[in-house]
């Protein structure tokens, strides 16, 4: 306890919630960043200790999680506007409310200013509006963009991929565009989840908070799984070698995506000025293409958008509405 801060998660909680989340990759990054945290929020004023200040710790909590997954980064005084994009892009891809979405940038700001010293000025709501097309907190404006990537450039990205020094990034990528997996579901994949994904004819994979869907293996799916299980022995990763952390073998690929995307730009693509091809941004061309085959099936616009919703780890309909960008 922390006299009457007793919210605050002492080092072995933090410890405890690391150990215990699947979903967090790089558990020594959050540590880190959560003890920083901490340090923060055992100083802070200027707000209700009993109220908002437990609540902005909350939404850093979840922040200290995806800095740590997305970024890599180890130091809260480093913290960019760069982050905060990216952070609105994630939230609004879950369907978060625009209110939401404003809490958690508060909060970030709020504990922004605690720091003695931070490296980086932190741009107001409206700057970062002007900035950067992607960064929009008006609720009709949510999943208005589309983000996919096209075919040429999604086949030159795997070629590239393949004749790099790490081709298993390759499989990563077409997992992601194929499955509509996020790229810690791929990459936590083991030899077991590939033989019962093809004894079953479908893949079980488990998002964000807890939640199990099913997804159905396309021949595409089979023949990479089929393929990237070739010199994995049993209880191995598929795509983390020994030497490696899961944390580690995501952000090679998601710096491999930033530092090739533009060598393979499309100029036909459909994409505003502005938006670039992410790991991210093969969920909505799994998304798009998943809807459009219910729809030539027959099957009614707002139930083929739940049955995406639920294929891509949601289960609201209007979620998928932020992926179709229509």
């Amino acid at each position: 306890m922390n006299g009457k801060r007793g919210w605050i998660k002492s080092d072995h909680q933090i410890r405890e919630v690391a150990s215990a989340n699947e979903e967090l990759s790089n558990k020594g990054a959050y540590i880190n960043l959560m003890l920083q945290l901490n340090s923060l929020a055992r100083h802070a004023k200027g707000i209700s200790v009993h109220k908002s200040l437990p609540q902005y710790y909350h939404h850093l909590h979840l922040f200290c999680q995806f800095l740590a997954d997305s970024f890599n980064l180890k130091t809260l005084a480093n913290l960019q506007n760069k982050h905060l994009v990216e952070y609105v892009l994630e939230r609004q891809d879950e369907g978060k409310s625009a209110a939401t979405i404003k809490n958690d940038l508060a909060a970030i700001r709020y504990f922004h200013d605690q720091i003695p010293r931070p490296r980086y000025r932190i741009s107001s709501n409206q700057a970062l509006t002007k900035k950067y097309m992607d960064f929009n907190l008006e609720k009709r404006k949510f999943g208005g963009i589309n983000r996919q990537p096209t075919e040429l450039e999604y086949q030159a990205l795997v070629a590239m991929a393949s004749q790099s020094k790490n081709p298993e990034m390759a499989n990563i990528i077409r997992l992601c565009r194929e499955l509509g997996l996020r790229i810690h579901e791929a990459v936590r994949l083991d030899r077991a989840d590939a033989e019962k994904a093809l004894r079953n004819g479908f893949l079980t994979a488990k998002g964000k908070g807890g939640l199990v869907r099913e997804v159905p293996l396309p021949d595409i799916a089979v023949s990479i799984l089929k393929e990237s299980m070739k010199s994995i022995e049993r209880g191995e990763k598929l795509f983390v070698p020994n030497e490696l952390k899961a944390h580690q073998v995501i952000q090679r690929v998601q710096d491999f995506v930033r530092n090739n995307r533009d060598k393979v730009l499309d100029p036909l693509n459909q994409r505003p000025p502005g938006i670039e091809i992410t790991m991210h941004s093969f969920r909505h061309a799994f998304a798009k293409d998943q809807y459009h085959q219910f729809i030539a099936k027959g099957i009614e616009s707002n139930k083929a958008k739940l049955l995406v919703s639920k294929l891509i780890g949601h289960n609201r309909a209007d979620v998928t509405d932020i992926y179709l960008a229509e």
